[in-house]
């Protein structure tokens, strides 16, 4: 994506070749900065602080960070501890999990000595192997908006909601629920967003809404609670979001609000779409709300905001009594039942276990 006339990634290699740059997401919209990770505990912090977020960037980070680690110490010791440490950073996304995964798997085998650079190719690749997923998910994706449109009067736009940010912002590029609406636009079909807020951490307001102005899509921020709303009303055409962890049977771990997002797109007739590659599927779970472990992260994310102030600074202001305690589950599934179809590389699938293996014929004996 473009931000002020440069094309960005949302992560690649340092200058240096061994360090990593990332865009710090904690000052959008205010501030674009980037950071650079240098050591495998950098890399820890920044996803643990939600430096970076999204699943599929999650993923190749701790892919990168294994290579710093394997940079600073290649032996089987470091191995497991690098996969360790990272690994408990955050425990819903899967994309964590399979990046690491497929770290671990690669350089075992290898002698320790080559394994720095084998590790730094692999996570090379894996960013490369994202953009690219996405852009699949973009084309499939674009077919429904197109198909939407198409039953629109002329220049009437296709309004779409989205929850949190699935964007360019949670991957290497293009995003995953945004794709089809970035190559929608790119195309010249009319869209209009309604972009919600999605509380804690305001992810849409900061990031997609800074994403769709970016891009000139034409966008509307609104409450999370605007959405059941606008779906009364007719005024929204389709949902898409993205996930952290989708099941085998179709089940949807993703940001918190979502369910209810899906439950009023459901009551009232609205297509409620998942984007996802396919590193996002967790072939090993069938049932999300018993299996899939729910991060639970600090209160200080409802109690306190981010802002930007009257005097211009980035500051962080409490909006709740100091006496009252917090609770803040950071993701919740959505039923199968409940989702239209999941967007992926390589087409569009009912959210269930025939409709997933029907598109990855491979996975038929996980």
């Amino acid at each position: 994506m473009n931000v002020a006339g440069r094309h960005y990634r949302t992560i690649w290699l340092n200058e240096d070749g061994a360090a990593v740059d990332i865009i710090d997401q904690r000052w959008l919209p205010h501030a674009f900065r980037v950071a650079t990770l240098r050591t495998v505990e950098d890399v820890a912090v920044a996803i643990r602080e939600m430096w970076v977020r999204g699943a599929p960037l999650i993923g190749v980070t701790a892919a990168y960070g294994v290579a710093i680690g394997m940079r600073e110490d290649p032996s089987d010791t470091a191995l497991d501890a690098v996969w360790e440490t990272l690994h408990e950073t955050r425990p819903t996304a899967i994309n964590l999990r399979w990046a690491l995964d497929e770290m671990r798997g690669l350089l075992r085998p290898l002698p320790p000595g080559e394994r720095a650079a084998a590790a730094y190719g692999r996570a090379g690749e894996i960013a490369d192997q994202d953009v690219e997923l996405n852009r699949g998910i973009g084309r499939h994706g674009m077919e429904i908006i197109r198909s939407i449109a198409a039953r629109k009067k002329p220049g009437e736009p296709v309004n779409i909601l989205t929850h949190c940010n699935a964007g360019w912002l949670a991957t290497v590029d293009y995003g995953t629920a945004t794709a089809p609406i970035y190559m929608a636009a790119d195309e010249g079909i009319p869209l209009h967003v309604y972009v919600d807020e999605t509380r804690p951490r305001n992810q849409g307001a900061y990031l997609t809404a800074w994403e769709m102005a970016g891009h000139g899509v034409p966008h509307t921020l609104i409450v999370d609670n605007a959405g059941g709303h606008l779906m009364q009303r007719g005024a929204v055409d389709m949902v898409i979001v993205g996930t952290d962890r989708t099941t085998a049977r179709g089940d949807v771990c993703n940001k918190i609000g979502t369910y209810l997002k899906a439950l009023a797109a459901h009551d009232n007739g609205v297509p409620f779409y998942v984007a996802l590659p396919s590193p996002t599927i967790d072939w090993s779970v069938s049932d999300g709300l018993a299996e899939i472990p729910i991060e639970e992260r600090s209160p200080d994310e409802v109690t306190l905001v981010w802002g930007l102030s009257e005097n211009g600074e980035v500051e962080r202001v409490r909006i709740s009594p100091e006496a009252s305690p917090a609770a803040n589950p950071a993701f919740d599934v959505t039923p199968a039942r409940l989702v239209t179809g999941l967007i992926t590389e390589r087409g569009i699938a009912s959210a269930s276990p025939e409709g997933l293996r029907r598109l990855f014929p491979e996975r038929s004996s996980a």
